[in-house]
């Protein structure tokens, strides 16, 4: 048997028994690089020398309706976002309700504070500072 001939019978045997869910060398994943790993070639040898077999295996897929994993992956990460901007948009939602109270809290404290703040320049106010003490001049 020529080598490409028995590269080619290795890679068919591989993608047998990935697609029976036998792996034996790789990780079963419905892959070029799981392939590659199960036939035991390196991954160039199914994109450049037998891309008629990459395509086989990927059809053999299709016609089984199986997703590849990286699709799996891919719309499982795609959920996750979308929920992590649906909450991301409530808490947004929420802040802009929030903001104009607290703006008129940090105005009223202001004014209060301005307020305080003029009374205890005014001499003449009835806000009477308590004269200071040390501390070691407390009773004991």
């Amino acid at each position: 048997m020529t080598p490409a001939a028995d590269e080619r019978d290795q890679i068919r045997a591989a993608m047998q028994r990935i697609l029976d869910g036998m792996p034996q060398r790789s990780n079963g994943a419905l892959t070029v690089v799981a392939l590659a790993l199960e036939a035991d070639v390196p991954r160039n040898a199914l994109t450049q020398r037998h891309p008629d077999l990459k395509n086989e295996f990927y059809e053999s897929i299709a016609e089984r309706g199986a997703t590849l994993d990286i699709e799996s992956q891919l719309r499982a990460t795609i959920a996750k976002l979308k929920a992590t901007i649906a909450n991301k948009n409530r808490e947004l939602a929420q802040f802009k309700t929030d903001f104009p109270a607290l703006v008129r809290v940090v105005n009223q404290l202001t004014l209060e504070n301005q307020q305080l703040r003029e009374a205890l320049a005014n001499p003449h106010g009835t806000v009477i500072p308590f004269p200071r003490t040390n501390r070691d001049d407390r009773p004991r």
